[in-house]
């Protein structure tokens, strides 16, 4: 199995020697050969995603390279990187996304899912991504750091900056983007129930920053 390097919501990552990590989904909510194959399409099209061993992965276990270097949220946190090029960073990643063929979106495009790597920021945990509308894919982004700011008060004035400079440059949320990506976190099986209470707050807040 390897030895157990990090755990998320509903996911466990082991080390398994050589330069390669497993990802072993607990939950269900995944697809890890899905979500293989969409990240070697990508990485064809030169979007930074880590390298992955499709042949090894099944529907609960996804194999890909071990980065190194602090996710965003670690090196926000240590004051590597500022609230503003935090917000430019997730930007241009969204738009390079949006850029390739097919329309896909990732739905969960934060701080703690950016590896800040020697190479560049590389985005991983795709699984919940899908083909389609670019609003949405900000709208997601946007509500999950309004719902940050709102909940913890240390991270308020920080994130707020960081929402501003991911919505300023101009981003294409879109009315029907924020909508539906507010109700999609509602209905999020991993939000707390704190994070759920303040989603209105949440999306008011995103709403301050849209023209």
């Amino acid at each position: 199995m390897g030895i157990l390097i990090g755990s998320g919501r509903a996911s466990d990552v082991y080390d398994i020697g050589e330069g390669w990590v497993l990802r072993r989904d607990r939950e269900g909510y995944g697809d890890g050969v899905a979500e293989a194959a969409l990240m070697e399409r990508l990485r064809g099209h030169g979007y930074p995603v880590p390298r992955v061993r499709r042949a090894d992965c099944t529907r609960t276990e996804l194999v890909m390279e071990r980065l190194h270097g602090p996710t965003m949220l670690e090196a926000f946190g240590a004051g590597r990187i500022g609230p503003q090029e935090a917000g430019e960073t997730l930007a241009r990643l969204l738009r390079r996304l949006h850029a390739v063929p097919g329309r896909v979106i990732h739905l969960d495009l934060h701080p703690d899912n950016v590896m800040l790597t020697p190479d560049g920021p590389v985005v991983i945990d795709w699984t919940n991504a899908e083909e389609g509308e670019p609003g949405l894919d900000w709208g997601m982004s946007a509500v999950i750091l309004a719902q940050a700011a709102v909940v913890d008060e240390h991270l308020a004035v920080p994130v707020r900056a960081t929402l501003a400079a991911l919505l300023a440059d101009p981003s294409d949320l879109t009315e029907n983007g924020l909508t539906e990506a507010r109700r999609r976190r509602a209905a999020n099986p991993t939000m707390t129930a704190r994070e759920v209470e303040v989603l209105g707050e949440a999306e008011e807040l995103v709403r301050s920053f849209m023209g």
